[in-house]
């Protein structure tokens, strides 16, 4: 196998990878809060060593897959009427505690249990500016959060959620769709703009995402006619040299 086909197979590999993080872009494109992927990828040049190296092929460029990144642009707002939903205008993340620690997310979809608790859809507690969970009266009529996170019913003040920041986004891993987890220190906002009755949507944009989609498919079979050209010409002159041979 000649090295142009080994560049051939890089790129197609690229492509692939390339593929999945659309996929799953797009499969998330109504998830609440979650913001879309992208790869990057570069050249790995390759000095050919020799002196008899056709003109043009010193150096040869394979594709290298560097990093997936996160972009962390803002979500159009829904609005939904629902008191406890509630979504997050500019940098920040809800604070929630799950079975594997402290979790962040941009996913503002929150109910109350039957003890008051406020929870996201999977039973996440959501944690207030006090590091603990947040609890609403389960008598509570009147729900009113504040743009800084301050909870009040009928009765009073009940709490203040917690919108935190980190110092670096990149450094942010995902846990499933629109969890995130930090290994650095995180800053509470003094003055975060929480939005009540809406919830943040997915930044992903169908549109754009299926025509980088078509792109990639396109890239991938012309590689992948290159190939099976490239395989049927050695084979052709292998053919040949055995008929020689003969």
């Amino acid at each position: 196998m000649e090295n142009s086909t080994y560049i051939a197979l890089s790129r197609m590999d690229a492509q692939q990878r390339a593929m999945a993080v659309v996929a799953d872009n797009m499969a998330n494109a109504s998830t609440i809060g979650y913001k879309k992927e992208s790869v990057l990828f570069s050249d790995y040049l390759s000095r050919q060593s020799g002196s008899e190296q056709p003109r043009g092929t010193e150096i040869q460029s394979y594709t290298q897959d560097r990093s997936t990144y996160r972009d962390f642009g803002q979500g159009d707002f829904q609005q939904t009427g629902n008191p406890l939903d509630l979504a997050l205008g500019g940098d920040g993340y809800f604070q929630i505690r799950t079975s594997n620690g402290t979790r962040l997310t941009r996913a503002g979809r929150f109910e109350q249990q039957a003890d008051g608790t406020v929870v996201d859809e999977v039973g996440n507690s959501l944690l207030g500016k006090d590091g603990e969970p947040i609890s609403i009266p389960v008598n509570a009529h009147q729900i009113t959060v504040a743009s800084d996170g301050v909870i009040t019913t009928e009765t009073g003040q009940v709490g203040q959620i917690a919108v935190v920041k980190v110092r670096d986004n990149n450094s942010l891993k995902a846990e499933g769709s629109h969890l995130l987890v930090s290994d650095q220190p995180t800053d509470v906002i003094d003055r975060p703009n929480i939005a009540q009755g809406m919830v943040e949507a997915s930044n992903v944009q169908m549109m754009s995402e299926v025509t980088t989609m078509m792109n990639i498919q396109r890239n991938f079979n012309f590689m992948a006619q290159f190939v099976n050209a490239e395989a049927s010409r050695q084979q052709n002159a292998i053919d040949k040299i055995v008929q020689v041979s003969a």
